[in-house]
């Protein structure tokens, strides 16, 4: 009977340390993390527009859904769903949807059928010349083109600093320990769920607000902070 009783106190104990000592860890230990890679510096700012939209000190999403932007409606409804409902709320967040001034109707249209009563502050619509369109899609890293329309189911990352921000090795962990060839994230697509949901919204954008978290209370490590010059390197 006395055994079991030491039995019971020493389970007992451990139970209740194991958390202590989990919270202890976590509070000593230093929070690292890989921020989302920089694939493309200099990304061309918007241009001059009615609402003074800017790409610079903003978070952004940025999308061209061309000029038929009802065509393009499912990149429309996942962005919101998927991204912006999760990404909101954090300073200086944004979704910017380029467009040729023709959309303006149905991009109106299309706005309203998304809105129903949500909170779409940090949803604009950018409407520009067909060279200003170009000229700023031109200025991403893109492995694919703008249509004829002048719209694509990629959505890119820019980041305060006008850095286009995404993956330059996006190989899983068993590509990496079968020495897989390296391939890069540079948009999303926002057709494919999968990539919007799990690697857009679930990871890159929570890394890079946690990014800039930490910079603002001074804890971000620069030298951790891989740059575009890694890309070239890996695909000289």
């Amino acid at each position: 009977m006395e055994l079991s009783n030491k039995k019971r106190n020493i389970v007992l104990s451990i139970l209740f340390f194991l958390p202590v000592a989990f919270i202890l860890v976590m509070l000593l230990s230093k929070d690292n993390y890989n921020p989302l890679d920089i694939v493309k510096e200099n990304v061309l700012d918007l241009p001059q527009n009615d609402d003074n939209i800017q790409l610079k000190d903003h978070i952004t999403i940025l999308s061209f859904l061309g000029k038929k932007p009802m065509d393009n409606s499912t990149v429309a409804f996942n962005l919101k769903e998927l991204v912006y409902d999760r990404s909101k709320g954090f300073k200086t967040f944004q979704v910017v949807i380029l467009l040729p001034y023709e959309a303006k109707v149905e991009a109106e249209a299309l706005l309203k059928e998304i809105k129903s009563y949500e909170d779409l502050r940090f949803w604009h619509l950018v409407y520009a010349e067909e060279s200003e369109i170009k000229n700023v899609f031109n200025s991403l890293k893109s492995e694919e083109d703008l249509d004829e329309n002048l719209a694509t189911n990629m959505v890119f990352i820019v980041d305060r600093d006008l850095n286009q921000r995404g993956r330059i090795d996006d190989r899983t962990e068993k590509e990496i320990e079968a020495n897989k060839p390296i391939y890069s994230l540079y948009s999303y697509n926002c057709v494919e769920v999968a990539e919007l949901k799990n690697k857009m919204a679930a990871e890159d954008m929570r890394v890079l607000f946690k990014e800039y978290r930490d910079k603002r209370k001074g804890d971000f490590d620069y030298s951790s902070q891989r740059r575009s010059k890694d890309l070239k390197q890996t695909n000289e």
